[in-house]
């Protein structure tokens, strides 16, 4: 809420945890800490927000072992599953094994949670991982 004041509150760090966080903010010149957790806590809200439901849209980044019987013709299955919430895809070669999928997507949280879930459950998939943000439509 734009319009609620500001709010103090206690955060404790574990010492390592912290030491790195001061290293970083000194190496980029940062010398605000609350600015630094306000921006922390934003970005946490808007990637795991669109957990919860509603409308949203981002990119499904996959990883992948291109030499699995089949994954590739999975893969391109469960797309045509979700024509409807995909609005471009990325196909990378990494190496002779490795490929990398990016998914661009808008729709409904529910709808996406099936296809990441469609998409981990492969054999040969390495790594999923959602970039989405909540949104009005």
């Amino acid at each position: 809420m734009s319009g609620s004041p500001p709010m103090r509150i206690g955060v404790y760090l574990p010492g390592d945890l912290a030491v790195r966080l001061l290293d970083l903010m000194n190496e980029l010149g940062v010398s605000n800490f609350s600015r630094i957790v306000q921006e922390a806590l934003r970005v946490y809200i808007v990637e795991h927000e669109w957990r919860t439901s509603g409308f949203v849209s981002g990119v499904i980044v996959v990883l992948y072992n291109h030499e699995v019987r089949g994954i590739d013709e999975a893969l391109t299955d469960i797309q045509h599953n979700y024509l409807d919430s995909i609005s471009a895809t990325m196909h990378i070669h990494l190496d002779r094994e490795n490929c990398l999928l990016a998914i661009a997507v808008k729709g409904d949280s529910n709808s996406l949670k099936k296809l990441i879930g469609s998409i981990e459950s492969l054999k040969g998939v390495k790594l999923v991982r959602p970039i989405l943000v909540s949104t009005a439509p």
